[in-house]
């Protein structure tokens, strides 16, 4: 399974950017890292859609057999880089895909309404958005070994594995 995981933090030393490296890595992920791409802010003329890492973004997403996006929440909602993103996408790279998404909260409260956030711009491309989701707290991760642990790992590995279901079942769709 080709999976594409985007980080969508503008923060090049933050836990969204930590959590997707090590979602990529783990398994064996192509990273798209909003916090190292140049993706202007979307404007919707034409001539944005040749710029290099908006048809790279598009041309991942399109080849791809399933998408994580990953999110700090910022005021009850999905961060301002991954919003802008998406905007550059359509149905056109997200019909029928299947979607996973996880939200990164500053502890104590929030990650829920960047995660409904997140599935109602995914509901507008068409994608298939699973219903597991996942929130990360502050204590979900190894700061020394810039991974998550082990009990939130494993958790991504279910994120990961029913993404695998729904990839292999719009595979078998496809093919009939």
């Amino acid at each position: 399974m080709k999976t594409l995981v985007i980080n969508g933090s503008p923060r090049k030393t933050g836990r969204t950017r930590m959590a997707a490296s090590f979602i990529a890595k783990k398994h064996n992920g192509i990273l798209f890292d909003l916090s190292t791409r140049e993706v202007p802010l979307f404007n919707g003329e034409e001539e944005q859609s040749e710029l290099k890492d908006v048809k790279e973004l598009k041309r991942l997403v399109s080849e791809s057999d399933s998408v994580i996006l990953l999110s700090p929440e910022y005021h009850n909602a999905m961060s301002g880089a991954l919003k802008n993103a998406l905007d550059f996408l359509s149905s056109n790279q997200f019909s029928h895909k299947p979607v996973g998404l996880i939200a990164i909260a500053g502890g104590g409260k929030g990650g829920i309404n960047a995660l409904n956030n997140m599935r109602t711009v995914m509901r507008g491309v068409y994608a298939n958005t699973i219903a597991k989701q996942l929130i990360l707290d502050p204590h979900c991760f190894d700061y020394d070994k810039k991974e998550v642990k082990e009990d939130p790992a494993l958790l991504i590995d279910q994120l990961v594995e029913e993404l695998a279901v729904y990839s292999e079942a719009l595979k078998r769709i496809n093919q009939n």
